[in-house]
């Protein structure tokens, strides 16, 4: 496979199905999106944590390359003439909504009870955490955009919306783990 096929010179790249559209398409942005929060999460699986965390973030940018995948395929693509799915990969589903769920929950256990807000940081790892999160905001965002242009899955709005509290929670644990400090965010008085 080639690396680079001058197809998108000009501005334009290719969805799932082969239709064309600039590479600013609100499409495009959406899914680029969900790929710049995946390298992120690569950055924070390749920091110094347990491995059993390593492998659920694994699984996690797993996920992340089938709801990219998803969301470069358009709706009038989804099915093949011969009535197949064009994508032949499990879904984001229910369950994999529940994935994220269940860990948040095993986390949030021995956290404790959050009275206020709290500032980003404390450590370096602590700090990717969070900007993997607003990344995923950011990438929930568009993809609210597009679903109101052009219908996308439920789910991959669901699993992006659980996918940021994870990280949120994942950062307080890890803050935690570290023994780091947990800055809260109490505003000035005038």
């Amino acid at each position: 496979m080639k690396i680079y096929t001058k197809t998108g010179d000009k501005g334009t790249t290719a969805l799932f199905g082969g239709t064309r559209v600039p590479k600013h398409h609100l499409r495009i942005e959406s899914y680029g999106t969900v790929d710049e929060l995946n390298s992120y999460i690569g950055l924070i699986r390749d920091q110094n944590i347990n491995d059993i965390l390593k492998k659920k973030l694994t699984k996690i940018q797993s996920d992340l390359f089938t709801l990219g995948a998803m969301l470069a395929t358009p709706p009038e693509k989804e099915t093949l003439k011969s009535g197949k799915e064009r994508l032949n990969i499990p879904k984001i589903n229910k369950e994999s909504i529940q994935f994220l769920e269940d860990d948040i929950d095993l986390m949030n256990k021995d956290l404790p009870q959050m009275t206020h807000f709290v500032l980003p940081g404390g450590h370096q790892t602590v700090s990717f955490c969070h900007i993997a999160r607003c990344v995923c905001r950011r990438s929930e965002r568009l993809a609210v955009a597009l679903n109101e242009e052009e219908t996308i899955s439920e789910t991959v709005l669901k699993y992006l919306n659980r996918l940021s509290d994870y990280l949120f929670v994942l950062a307080r644990k890890l803050t935690q783990d570290l023994q780091a400090e947990e800055i809260k965010w109490i505003p000035e008085k005038f």
